[in-house]
């Protein structure tokens, strides 16, 4: 990974001191970082996985709606953030690295800097209510 703006490590250390489940992602969509709250209900440990390529977590997680249909990376909530730089929510159900199906409520924001650098987005997720 390229060397990351200041604001990014700060969202980073900022996201690490939370008790929310939060994944970051770069301007390119490149994954970032998640935390520990998110390591939990993704199924791996942020020191496992590491930083990766867009096309790389984009194809390990399979992402549907309610109904099971699959849900484009473009369409998810952090995906909206990314490419249209605007907020987003949605409830999702995804396969998690350790093979387990979850349903969870997620936020998607545009990082958005001084001078109109776009940084990337953030999701800020948790398990959604059975229904």
């Amino acid at each position: 990974m390229s060397q990351q703006d200041v604001e990014i490590i700060l969202v980073r250390r900022w996201a690490s001191m939370l008790i929310m489940p939060v994944f970051l992602a770069g301007a390119n969509g490149d994954l970032l970082y998640y935390n520990e709250p998110a390591e939990r209900l993704l199924g791996k440990r942020f020191e496992e996985s590491g930083p990766m390529p867009v096309e790389e977590f984009g194809a390990i997680f399979d992402t549907r709606d309610e109904q099971g249909n699959a849900i484009p990376a473009s369409e998810l909530p952090l995906g909206v953030a990314l490419i249209h730089r605007r907020p987003a929510h949605g409830q999702v159900r995804f396969k998690a690295l350790d093979g387990v199906w979850r349903e969870i409520q997620v936020t998607g924001l545009p990082l958005e800097a001084q001078g109109g650098r776009h940084l990337g987005a953030l999701a800020i997720f948790w398990e959604a209510e059975p229904s």
